[in-house]
């Protein structure tokens, strides 16, 4: 006994017809679904947060010094010449120049998706090869790039009431210390806080008293800041190096070094001039005000990632290391406020718009539900959640990010996907309720209804 295909033995003519027929019966269809969604998920969770694309727009600053020069004269025979060999870079978009009295800069921005190392390589050259032309006066050129990524994606900040901002910057160096050793961490900078600093205020009287003028002392006190190799004693198989000199750490090393002599004596430092252990002249400063109280002094840590690593990751990591460290290297009088979280940010709005996203399509399939049926709302729910979930694993392929652009492109796409599955099942449902339509096998029809919108449909979208 032979038994007619369950298709009728219909033979699709395009694309989406053949595609159909190929899955329709196939025992692999419903592994292919559930393997989709799988790695979707997948996908998912391993994909970096950001909260910005990397978008690949190399911009480089080009700065060049002219001490003593006017405006007008910096951009005559600075600017001007600078900007004709940068034009004459290939993959140059846009050039902005700033002159001003001593000095200029140069913003080099390359086209969208140019390599930065490529555009770092061929501005370097184009600056090498015509060194010769610089003028008398003009130093060399400073290049420095600027990408995505030099945006700070935490930032700490230490205050107390205790300590001033000498030791909170000391204390914020050594934390600078400890987090640069995590490797996904690149860039850091540090805000606020003074420098300690060793201050020699002369007394012109004592310096005359003795013969001595201030610029008399500064090869003394090079000198005496140094230390150099001496070579070698080898003795017992073992070989041990020599130095002399020392180097200067603290108020009373400088006050000891010998400036001259008068009288057949030597002239201290400390003789002619008053020293003391403090802090250099304050450029910025950070205050932390809390809501009750008075502002107290703070110094402010900010980080930035490596290309491509995840943002969540990286700030978890730093959060992580810096409780380890409290009541070690940092006092419990000392506390550590985060003022910017961009790993916080980057997954409340990845997570927020994944979660539209999922209440898009539950949105979606509930309507097919009310005015189709449960088999086409059923069909639709599973259609567009694999479909992104393969698309969300060709991201993680490819080392994309899932940020704001990306996941609003999703949700966009929806929309298309939403169309293709609406039309397709829609005409499937239009050729079941067509006269005569019962007398035919169900696959058949399904095949006949794909057959005919299928490549529209692939065409549209």
């Amino acid at each position: 006994m032979s038994h007619a295909p369950e298709d009728g033995g219909y033979r699709p003519q395009g694309i989406a017809g053949k595609l159909g027929a190929m899955f329709i019966n196939s025992k692999l269809t419903p592994i292919v679904v559930i393997a989709s969604i799988l790695l979707g998920l997948f996908a998912v969770f391993m994909l970096p947060r950001e909260e910005e694309p990397q978008i690949k727009v190399p911009m480089v600053d080009v700065f060049v010094g002219m001490p003593g020069a006017t405006a007008l004269e910096v951009e005559n025979r600075a600017t001007r010449p600078m900007e004709k060999l940068l034009w004459e870079i290939p993959g140059v978009e846009y050039l902005y120049s700033t002159s001003s009295p001593g000095g200029m800069m140069s913003v080099v921005r390359f086209k969208v998706g140019t390599d930065l190392e490529a555009a770092l390589v061929r501005l370097n050259q184009k600056l090498q090869t015509n060194f010769d032309r610089i003028p008398p006066g003009v130093s060399t050129p400073l290049v420095k790039p600027r990408t995505i990524d030099d945006v700070p994606v935490l930032a700490l900040t230490l205050h107390s009431a205790t300590h001033d901002h000498l030791a909170l910057r000391r204390l914020a160096a050594q934390l600078d210390d400890e987090i640069k050793s995590i490797p996904q961490v690149a860039e850091t900078t540090l805000i606020g806080g003074v420098r300690r600093a060793v201050r020699v205020q002369l007394d012109p009287a004592a310096l005359a008293a003795r013969g001595l003028s201030a610029t008399s002392l500064v090869p003394s006190l090079q000198a005496a800041n140094r230390q150099l190799s001496a070579g070698s004693r080898p003795f017992a198989n073992t070989e041990t190096l020599l130095e002399t000199g020392t180097f200067l750490r603290d108020a009373a090393d400088v006050g000891q070094v010998v400036v001259g002599v008068y009288q057949d004596r030597p002239v201290y430092l400390r003789d002619v001039a008053t020293i003391a252990d403090s802090a250099e002249e304050p450029a910025n400063y950070v205050l932390h005000l809390a809501s009750e109280g008075a502002p107290e002094a703070a110094v402010t840590l900010s980080l930035a990632k490596r290309p491509g690593a995840n943002a969540i990751d990286v700030v978890n990591t730093v959060l992580a290391k810096v409780d380890m460290l409290r009541g070690t290297l940092l006092p419990d009088d000392v506390t550590v406020t985060i003022t910017r979280d961009y790993g916080h940010t980057a997954a409340e709005k990845s997570n927020e718009l994944l979660l539209h996203m999922g209440i898009a399509v539950f949105g979606v399939a509930l309507l097919i539900l009310f005015f189709l049926g449960w088999r086409e709302s059923l069909v639709v729910l599973l259609a567009i959640p694999s479909t992104l979930a393969l698309t969300l694993l060709v991201f993680y392929l490819y080392g994309y990010t899932l940020n704001r652009i990306t996941l609003f492109a999703l949700i966009f796409s929806i929309g298309i996907l939403v169309d293709d599955a609406i039309v397709v099942v829609e005409n499937i449902v239009r050729h079941v309720r067509l006269p005569g339509a019962e007398k035919k096998p169900l696959m058949q029809v399904a095949l006949e209804a794909v057959d005919e919108v299928g490549n529209p449909t692939i065409l549209a979208t």
